[in-house]
């Protein structure tokens, strides 16, 4: 939703599972996502995670309440190149925001920018150690973002990120009371070591004057060695897990889960611009083992919320709950004919306080070809790590070519085909068929055998 919209009186608005919701709020005239002095007021309504965030030291602490995939965004990729053409910079990583404003009717009304698939890169520079580098991003009508980085001898810095956005524009911010362009700056000061490529798959939040901004899956290194990007990464806090170092000795047992009942079958969507692009419905239990303890959840589906993004070539589903930061669904197209799962990322809030995280981009589940979807009714493991799989029960899944809201033929996975029986019976046959063929062999030579002797 990139419009604004008006709340009910005395309600707080905002998107769930792409739908437009309203809660009941304090008589003040400022709802939740708007103006930090009202605060208090936030409400724990659906699946909202209140934390605290405090980007820079001595900025005090800043509660936040962030309705996590409220609001779909668009996957952005930047690869800057010097004069050599080799890469300087490169970036690539997700975002929206929430504004609010006031009309001149004194009502306050928040608009949400999520789509941002027509964005250019005017403005970045690569950067050295007098000038730093810069990403700057334009999208839709007046907007604007930007990142500035600084570089050290063995580190480079992410200095600060400024958001721009344009009141004037009547059909982004209709009847506004204030007209104008407003710039939103945040310092951020996070140093990363030299030629590290700086990962978070977790959200990151940044709120200031009625503006709310979040960042996922981003991946960024400014000032780049060679014209080569790193491998090595730098993780944000929120993506760094706890790793058990495996003994010398004889292991300690790992503890067992107590079994779970076959888990509920949801059914998933994104929408773009164009209607429903991509499908999914399955049943999902997650296996998590994290310090020899292992672990089962059911995902239900009642309780889940759902967003994601389609392109050309990338496709992405995410899930998300009170306990689920995030499941990511990443499915990529191969050789211009094909689709396959490729990636998934998680981050999951366990019952002893702790957050496992887990991702891998190098998967080849779920291939069907393009214009159809996949189905397995047989259970499946999806092995994304030696501590974390999915189990998928009666999964069935489409995340490009969707027409008209429905899925397309299905290719279906070798447990399901009906022909499967027939592979032992056929080998049977094929024996007896040659025990047979032998035995007459041997039948006949035995007789001409005797024919010789009697001849003799």
């Amino acid at each position: 939703m990139t419009r604004a919209e008006a709340p009910s009186p005395g309600f707080c608005s905002t998107v769930v599972g792409g739908r437009w919701l309203s809660f009941p709020i304090s008589p003040e005239p400022f709802p939740w996502c708007c103006c930090s002095r009202h605060r208090r007021h936030c409400l724990l309504c659906g699946n909202m995670v209140c934390f605290r965030l405090s980007p820079v030291p001595g900025s005090g602490l800043v509660l936040l309440c962030l309705v996590l995939g409220a609001v779909s965004s668009y996957a952005l990729e930047l690869n800057l190149t010097d004069s050599e053409k080799a890469t300087c910079l490169f970036a690539k990583w997700q975002m929206n925001f929430t504004i609010c404003y006031e009309t001149t009717s004194k009502n306050y009304v928040t608009v949400n920018i999520s789509d941002l698939g027509n964005a250019t890169y005017s403005g970045s520079i690569c950067g050295d150690y007098q000038n730093g580098s810069k990403i700057a991003v334009q999208f839709e009508s007046g907007f604007s973002w930007i990142v500035s980085f600084t570089k050290e001898v063995s580190t480079y810095s992410i200095d600060s990120i400024s958001f721009t956005y344009d009141t004037s524009d009547n059909t982004t911010f209709p009847d506004a009371k204030e007209k104008g362009r407003f710039t939103v700056y945040d310092t951020v000061a996070l140093e990363i070591p030299l030629n590290d490529i700086f990962r978070c798959n977790s959200i990151s939040t940044l709120e200031k004057n009625c503006v709310v901004q979040h960042y996922w899956d981003v991946h960024v290194q400014a000032f780049v060695q060679n014209g080569t990007v790193s491998t090595k990464e730098f993780l944000c806090d929120k993506d760094k897990t706890s790793t058990t170092v495996v003994p010398t000795t004889v292991p300690s047992p790992t503890t067992t889960p107590t079994p779970k009942e076959k888990p509920e079958i949801g059914s998933y969507s994104v929408n773009n611009g164009n209607g429903t692009c991509l499908l999914a419905t399955m049943g999902l239990q997650l296996n998590i083992t994290q310090d020899k303890v292992a672990s089962v959840i059911n995902i239900n589906p009642n309780t889940t919320d759902f967003t994601g993004s389609c392109h050309s070539q990338t496709a992405l589903l995410r899930l998300n709950s009170s306990n689920i930061k995030y499941l990511d669904f990443v499915f990529a197209v191969e050789n211009e004919n094909r689709f396959y799962l490729k990636e998934v990322n998680v981050s999951i809030y366990l019952v002893n306080g702790s957050v496992f995280s887990i991702a891998n981009n190098n998967l080849t589940y779920w291939d069907a070809p393009l214009g159809s979807s996949y189905m397995c009714n047989k259970e499946q493991t999806v092995s994304v790590s030696g501590a974390f799989q999915i189990n998928t029960f009666d999964l069935r899944v489409q995340p490009f070519n969707v027409v008209e809201g429905k899925y397309s033929t299905a290719e279906e996975c070798s447990g399901d085909s009906d022909l499967n029986f027939l592979i032992p019976v056929a080998v049977g046959v094929a024996l007896g068929f040659l025990i047979i063929v032998v035995f007459i062999s041997y039948m006949i030579g035995r007789r001409k055998s005797r024919t010789g002797y009697q001849s003799v």
